[in-house]
């Protein structure tokens, strides 16, 4: 795949290959970008106005416009990739079946729209619905425009019981277990009964196209790649989790060619060695939050049990981090987010083959990085 601004896009994507199989080359994968750097601020093209922020999320062209404005000049270092995906925020497919969405600047929310479990069966995924034909609306507006700029990808899909938590509210649904575990089950087959349709319709137009298996970590691959989450069962203990979620989680991810558990705070740790049990899964972005939860040293233990259990794991570091973090840690299987001025880029990756301990191990030959199917 010949990219603008991506001249290396063949060496960056074998990195990527070694790196789900659990191995490495010349250095560990780099991103030059860090979590959810895309939710930070508002950017907006000067000369376009809209009634409300609705509009201006809804308006395809201008969502594909801005994108392309956000390259100009850019040269993308390491494994950091020019991809758009379509966003209509993270909770896109419970609306797909339901509910509206309210926007803001840089995300948008959901209203809960079961007042009681049983209004479940007012609930209908349709292809019609005004959200689904908006992303696929996006999805073809950038199709028709990426040739030789940048790639394409899916919307961000949480089913399962981050899509009932949505439905129906988090506290509610907590309420819901205790109270009427029947028909949180009953919800529960709801939500999980077009997430894999929903999927592949989305990967077959890729597909198509020639684009790869991407969306909003920027981490291209071949196959199906997945992002599998629960968010909602850092709420809740283990037996919830195996009752709750484990069977949706197992359905996706043995679907799926390569998988990325999103790990999101120390709520989630309690699940963590059901997730680092599942083969399917290759490996897990660690996202350890702000405030006290910052820096990064401070979870290195469990970086280290990821690394030992043979998963790949995803490390957002800031830049003042780097070089602790190199003097402590064994490079295999990470995966690093670090944002960076572009002009330290080039140094930072010279520093990265550097790194004590790395193998150097052989470069596998070129493939098509683009399969059909």
């Amino acid at each position: 795949m010949e990219l603008q601004g991506k001249p290396d896009f063949d060496m960056a994507m074998r990195r990527i290959d070694a790196w789900f199989a659990h191995d490495m080359l010349d250095r560990p994968p780099v991103r030059f970008a860090e979590h959810n750097a895309e939710y930070s601020k508002s950017n907006t093209l000067a000369g376009r106005t809209w009634p409300d922020l609705r509009a201006r999320w809804f308006d395809a062209e201008y969502q594909v416009d801005l994108f392309i404005d956000s390259l100009r000049g850019r040269t993308f270092h390491g494994e950091t990739f020019p991809v758009f995906w379509p966003n209509l925020g993270p909770n896109v497919y419970a609306a797909f079946h339901g509910g509206e969405l309210e926007f803001g600047e840089v995300t948008s929310w959901i209203s809960h729209c079961l007042q009681t479990p049983a209004d479940v069966q007012t609930l209908e995924f349709s292809h019609d619905n005004v959200y689904f034909r908006k992303i696929e609306e996006l999805t073809q507006a950038a199709l028709a425009r990426c040739a030789g700029r940048f790639m394409v990808g899916y919307t961000d899909l949480h089913g399962s019981l981050d899509c009932v938590a949505d439905w129906r509210d988090p506290q509610e649904l907590c309420y819901d277990i205790v109270d009427d575990p029947a028909m949180v089950h009953k919800m529960l087959k709801v939500a999980n009964r077009n997430f894999l349709p929903v999927y592949d319709r989305f990967d077959a137009t890729l597909k198509a196209h020639g684009q790869m298996s991407v969306t909003w970590m920027g981490i291209p691959a071949t196959g199906r790649m997945h992002i599998p989450s629960c968010d909602f069962t850092s709420m809740v203990a283990t037996d919830i989790f195996d009752e709750f979620y484990l069977p949706s989680m197992l359905t996706e991810v043995r679907h799926m060619s390569h998988n990325i558990f999103h790990v999101d705070g120390k709520g989630m740790l309690r699940h963590l060695d059901r997730i680092l049990a599942v083969p399917e899964i290759q490996a897990i972005q660690w996202v350890h939050g702000v405030g006290d939860d910052a820096p990064i040293m401070q979870w290195l233990p469990v970086i280290r049990k990821i690394q030992a259990a043979g998963k790949g794991v995803i490390v957002d570091l800031q830049l003042n981090e780097l070089e602790p973090f190199i003097s402590e840690m064994d490079p295999e299987g990470l995966y690093l987010c670090l944002a960076a001025a572009e002009i330290h880029q080039p140094e930072i990756l010279k520093r990265l083959e550097r790194w004590n301990g790395a193998k150097g191990a052989q470069i596998p030959q070129p493939r098509n990085p683009c399969p059909k199917a």
